[in-house]
Formats: C-alpha cells, structure tokens, sequence
C-alpha cells in the first residue's frame, strides 16, 4: 500500500504537486492518469524517496522510502529503463543490485527468463532496443519480489506481443495481492489493464475512483436505437418519459435510459427495432473531458505549414527543446539502478 498525504511539491513559485492525498490499495491495477506536467512524474519520485516534499507525507506501508531495510524486496519501480551502468551486461547489472539488497542470485536468470532476456543476459544494454531496455527495468523492478510495484510508461517501445504479456503480467500481480500502480499516456491500454483510477491535473487530485465509475461519471452514456417507424418509437419513449434525439444517420439516441427498458417497450408496441444498442465514451473520452481544464502544454495547428512542421505556436517552425527540469522540458528524472536511485550507492549503503 501506497500513502499520499497532503503531498506537495514547489519549485520556487511553481507548484508541481498540490495536497495530493490518495492511497494506492493492493489487490488492483491503480492507473496514475494526468496531462503533460501535471505531476505525475514528481509524485512518483516523492514516493520512492529522489525528490523531498514540500509538505505533506508519503508512506510505503506505513514507513518512509528512506526507512526501508531491504528496498528492492518492498517496492520495485521502473521510471527510466535505460538508467543502467553501461559497462555491465544484464546479467551483472542485476546480479549487483542483487547481491547489495541481499536477495539471492539464484532470482536474477529468474526474472530474465520472465522478461523474455535470456538469450541476450551476457549482452551490454547499451546496445539494446528500446522495448528491450524496457524488459530489462521491469526486470530490475521483479528482481526483489517485492509486495508494490510502480510503473511509468511500461508499455514504451514493446512490440504488441510485449505490450499483452507486460498487461497480463501486471493483472497477474495483482490477482497475488500485491500493488501495482502504473503511469502511462496510452488511454486505449490503461482502459484494458487498470481497475482503478488516480487522475491528477495542475498537481491536483482529480478523481479517485474505479475505471467504471470514471467513464460513467465523465462522459454521456445514452441508448442508440433504428427502426422503421422512428416517429412511432419517439412516442411511444416520450409516454413514459424518455427524450430521444436524432442522430445523424437517423437513428434515435436516448439519454438516461438502459438498453433493456428501450427494447422493452418497443417489443410492447410491437415496434421492429433493426438496432438496440448502450453506448459510452471510451476512456480517453472521459479522460479528455475531465482534463480539459489542467492541459499545460496545447499543440494547434492541424497539418504542417508548407516546408516545415507544425510547431507549438501553428507556425509551422518547431520549437526549441526547453532544457530539462525547464517548463515544457523533459522531467529531470532518474530511476532504480541510476546515480540517484533506490538502488544507488546513496549513503544509505543499499546499492552498487
């Protein structure tokens, strides 16, 4: 279990994160959504101890990331895959951070043999692809067996074999007890892995909630209905006190109501119904609804200007990338295995 408490994050005048409080339970996949800088970044390094709180309180089953006596076999996290000594082959890359948190080395051709790497275990990583990388920091992540894991951008650069076995495998994890917790972009592989939703903007709290409820509470749900007799239909709907709309095709689209009650009562007029059907948003729908208000950083333009690309401002000139940490920029961000990681040499005599 994962503890948010007022958790808050300044730099200078910007607020990064402001009073999250959550809690990330076990036994679920727990989705951490939000629009570029909106803190999700940040917050996860709060949690595993790379960035101090401003204010507010962060807690790994009940104790302080800097507390913990074996790290790696409490939470196991990926932030950045390619955060690894490049000197080492995989196989010693893991055996290291094996050996300094005390887990036996007999789980390091375990874990890659999960991941899908033991034919390249000898192999520098330096000199992996992207998706390969990847399944190297989930490795990295399995090593300890640890009760959490935390996830950000998992699916990045798998191929879609990698992207259904690292779906499966964190539904797997879960279904064992344990908490999962993962950030990504991808709304269409969130809305088919997590069961649960924390949805920050602007480093606020935006919904807490299970996936079902987000759609249905973010988005217009309504019935859509065909049939040959559709002015028939729309009275027979408006006598027990349902709107239907049309839609464009010339189907009828009927708000506040179940599929089950429309078909009803058209079966109770004899009505011939060609189409019964509920429909609701996707997540992204959803997403994009609730959101709409905390997006930072906004794209316009629809198609490139005539000898260039659409840049930030429409005018066809791409901007200058803005440094790290910088507004706009990339995230400043390190992960396990990393110079400033969990599993770093960090004083804390924890790591290699």
């Amino acid at each position: 279990m994962i503890e948010l408490d007022g958790l808050t994050k300044r730099y200078g005048t910007t607020v990064a994160v402001d009073r999250l409080t959550c809690t990330v339970q076990p036994g679920v996949v727990t989705g951490f959504l939000g629009p570029n800088g909106a803190g999700k970044s940040t917050t996860m390094r709060m949690m595993l101890g790379l960035d101090r709180p401003t204010a507010g309180d962060v807690r790994i089953d009940g104790e302080h990331y800097d507390r913990l006596r074996d790290p790696l076999k409490r939470i196991g996290a990926l932030l950045e895959a390619k955060a690894v000594h490049p000197g080492r082959t995989a196989y010693n890359h893991l055996k290291v951070l094996a050996q300094s948190n005390g887990i036996p080395e007999r789980r390091v051709p375990e874990v890659l043999d999960l991941v899908g790497l033991t034919s390249v275990a000898k192999k520098r990583p330096k000199a992996f692809s992207l998706g390969m990388g990847q399944r190297l920091g989930i490795a990295t992540a399995l090593l300890g067996d640890p009760k959490i894991l935390m996830f950000d951008e998992p699916v990045n650069g798998l191929d879609p074999e990698g992207i259904h076995w690292i779906r499966n495998l964190m539904k797997y994890l879960a279904s064992e007890g344990k908490t999962v917790f993962v950030s990504s972009h991808l709304m269409s592989e969130m809305a088919l892995t997590a069961d649960h939703l924390i949805v920050i903007g602007q480093g606020r709290l935006l919904a807490d909630t299970s996936m079902r409820q987000f759609i249905r509470e973010n988005s217009r749900s309504y019935v859509r209905v065909r049939t040959p007799e559709p002015e028939r239909l729309r009275d027979v709907l408006a006598g027990a006190g349902l709107t239907a709309a049309d839609s464009a095709d010339g189907a009828l689209e009927v708000d506040g109501a179940e599929s089950d009650r429309v078909g009803e009562l058209a079966a109770g007029e004899g009505l011939v119904l060609h189409e019964l059907s509920p429909q609701q948003a996707s997540l992204e729908e959803a997403f994009m609804r609730l959101t709409a208000g905390s997006v930072q950083y906004h794209a316009h333009g629809a198609a490139p200007a005539p000898g260039g690309h659409p840049g930030a401002d429409g005018s066809g000139v791409p901007a200058a990338p803005a440094a790290p940490g910088a507004p706009g920029g990339p995230a400043a961000t390190t992960a396990p295995g990393g110079p400033e990681g969990p599993a770093a040499a960090d004083g804390h005599g924890k790591g290699a």
